[in-house]
């Protein structure tokens, strides 16, 4: 599990909308490990909040409907922005 594999499965993101989706749809930080785990790429929750917002903004926006307080830059729902 790494942070490096966490950056590539967000490069993948960048350019394909139906991940994005399914990102956004995301309730946890274990989900998007998950979603990352179906694409071939192993890292944990953990990775997350290292993450700067740049980074997250390839990835659904930077936008997920779930907030942990552990997770920072992430978590307000999607339809209160």
């Amino acid at each position: 599990m790494s942070l490096e594999q966490l950056k590539a499965f967000l490069k993948q993101v960048e350019g394909d909308l139906t991940l994005q989706e399914k990102l956004k749809a995301t309730k946890s930080p274990e989900d998007v490990v998950t979603v990352g785990k179906e694409h071939g790429h192993e890292f944990g929750s953990e990775h997350l909040s290292q993450l700067s917002q740049e980074e997250l903004d390839g990835a659904a926006g930077g936008k997920f409907k779930w907030h942990e307080t552990d997770v920072p830059l992430m978590g307000y729902p999607i339809d209160t922005l």
